[in-house]
């Protein structure tokens, strides 16, 4: 007590109100509106002087999209529990299937996306059928199964794909006006982030999101208080199909060029690696893992790098074996986390808020 008026220490809810918010104080609220605005500041021109160049907004633009298909996967393995090893799969799907629609009925891409996006979710619905009375390692053997069939697909589908040689894909437009440049199309990817990760996080407050939780928590529990967990597990892979295509669809029109060499395994694997290290079941931490893993390659690059300067060029090996060195890299964080951190880098971000939040009286 100072004077008869008690100290704040900590958040206490006393309302289910208060508890479902999407922002739980007015600290958050600010927090995230100065994060957005400084994102839209970050890439403009002042004077001829940039915050950040072509090669960081490239790792940016990548973050957005890579972040909007990773969050289709928390969905489905953090929220519900189910696991997934095709999700590269879907990302691809989404990315022919916005350029298919674009190039054969000339539809402008601000739509194609989205319907590339739907498209992907009814594949994803038919994956989810017998996907949904499986689990644990049978639904990883289906969902691999899945990753293959798909692969073969866009080969063997020269009408939809463009088979081995890969199909076009049309620049960003909107009333006329192409986004063709990496400043325009970050704030494309941008929009889409922002919508999508407040939907996810909406989601979670919903009826839908918490039957998820259940289903993940305890399936039998879940099934006796009523929920359906075949419509929820396929509604599981619903969704997190339509995050992977819409993301693929982004990232398909900022190539500018679709290739099925870009959605193999180890693409579902790196997936798995951002949510793992973002933590599951978080919205906050699976752009955490996803930055995190975008960038991973490029501080190991650089740092190879930086050593064979100082080195004076003698370890020209290290640099010629650094594209495995990387990959070795991404593995070896997602076992380190699963070792120490196994609630991701959201956890993390969570105590260090609680810390502060009950000074002094942290311990």
């Amino acid at each position: 007590m100072a004077g008869g008026t008690p100290l704040p220490s900590g958040e206490f809810h006393t309302t289910y109100k208060a508890d479902m918010t999407l922002f739980p104080s007015k600290m958050s609220r600010l927090f995230c509106a100065f994060g957005v605005l400084v994102l839209l500041l970050l890439p403009l021109n002042y004077g001829g002087f940039q915050f950040v160049d072509a090669y960081l907004l490239n790792l940016m633009i990548q973050i957005g999209i890579y972040g909007i298909g990773a969050l289709g996967l928390n969905i489905l393995v953090g929220f519900t529990g189910q696991i997934s090893l095709g999700h590269s799969a879907f990302f691809g799907f989404g990315a022919f299937a916005s350029a298919w629609i674009n190039n054969t009925t000339g539809i402008p891409v601000f739509f194609s996306i989205p319907l590339g996006a739907l498209l992907t979710t009814a594949v994803g619905l038919i994956v989810g059928i017998p996907a949904a009375r499986i689990r644990g390692l049978y639904l990883a053997i289906a969902t691999l199964a899945s990753q293959f069939i798909l692969e073969d697909f866009f080969n063997r589908a020269d009408w939809f794909s463009g088979g081995a040689s890969g199909a076009l894909a049309e620049p960003f437009t909107l009333f006329g006006y192409a986004l063709d440049t990496d400043v325009k199309y970050y704030y494309v990817v941008l929009a889409y982030m922002v919508i999508m990760y407040i939907a996810g996080a909406n989601l979670l407050r919903t009826r839908d999101g918490r039957a998820f939780i259940a289903v993940r928590d305890h399936y039998l529990s879940a099934e006796m208080m009523g929920i359906n967990l075949t419509k929820y597990r396929i509604l599981a892979f619903g969704i997190s199909s339509f995050y992977a295509g819409l993301a693929g669809a982004l990232f398909g029109h900022y190539l500018g060029f679709v290739s099925a060499e870009g959605f193999t395994i180890l693409l579902s694997i790196q997936f798995l690696g951002m949510i793992i290290i973002g933590g599951l079941g978080s919205v906050m931490g699976t752009l955490m893992g996803t930055a995190f893993m975008v960038l991973l390659p490029e501080v190991m690059e650089s740092a190879a790098t930086g050593i064979g300067h100082m080195a004076g060029g003698s370890i020209s090996e290290l640099t010629s074996t650094l594209p495995y060195l990387k990959e070795a890299a991404i593995g070896l964080a997602i076992i380190l986390f699963l070792i120490f951190e196994p609630d991701g880098l959201a956890n993390r971000w969570r105590l260090i808020k609680s810390y502060w939040k009950l000074y002094p009286f942290s311990y």
